[in-house]
């Protein structure tokens, strides 16, 4: 008898293989885009302290950056609602439209939103760019019933999106950083 296992080997689904690639691609351009402040961002992180929002530091903010960031803070909040509950009812139909406007708002506003790179697009914007584009296609995928696109593209675009996002909005010196360490 055999002592080799009949069962087959198993390797990386193709959607981790997806995932790890994504997520290597994001690193890469995260790093170049963020490389030249370096040192001011390592700096400001050991210095750091949580406070209370600075309200009146986000009422100074450009009406771009005002927008932006309360468009992300709605659609954080609806999209953990809707990831949460049941899909394909009203309420999901519904809120999901509320959803697309508030991302679309996000990654629109995000086109004005150049601080990063002194008045000119970063690599970063290409996630606005993917952001534009996914969105209409996972409503038309919704629309056709394929509801496994819709659901992938939906869910990468929540919880790829809203973590990546998240992690850039909080790097030191931004403004997210400032509000509520600055």
């Amino acid at each position: 008898m055999s002592s080799v296992s009949q069962t087959p080997a198993r390797g990386r689904s193709p959607i981790a293989r997806r995932l790890m690639i994504g997520m290597g691609l994001v690193a890469v351009i995260v790093s170049v885009s963020l490389a030249p402040a370096g040192r001011q961002i390592v700096a400001a992180a050991l210095h750091a302290r949580l406070h209370a929002p600075d309200l009146t530091f986000f009422a100074g903010l450009p009406l771009a950056i005002r927008l932006h960031v309360l468009g992300a803070a709605g659609a954080l909040a609806l999209g953990a609602v809707l990831m949460s509950l049941r899909k394909g009812r009203l309420f999901h139909r519904t809120a999901g439209w509320v959803w697309v406007a508030l991302v679309s708002l996000v990654a629109g506003s995000s086109l004005f939103v150049t601080s990063l790179n002194h008045g000119k697009w970063s690599l970063l914007h290409l996630f606005a760019g993917w952001t534009l584009i996914m969105l209409p296609l996972a409503v038309v995928w919704a629309k056709r019933h394929d509801v496994a696109r819709h659901r992938r593209t939906m869910m990468g675009l929540f919880y790829g999106g809203f973590l990546i996002n998240a992690f850039i909005a909080f790097i030191p010196g931004r403004a997210m950083w400032t509000l509520f360490f600055g």
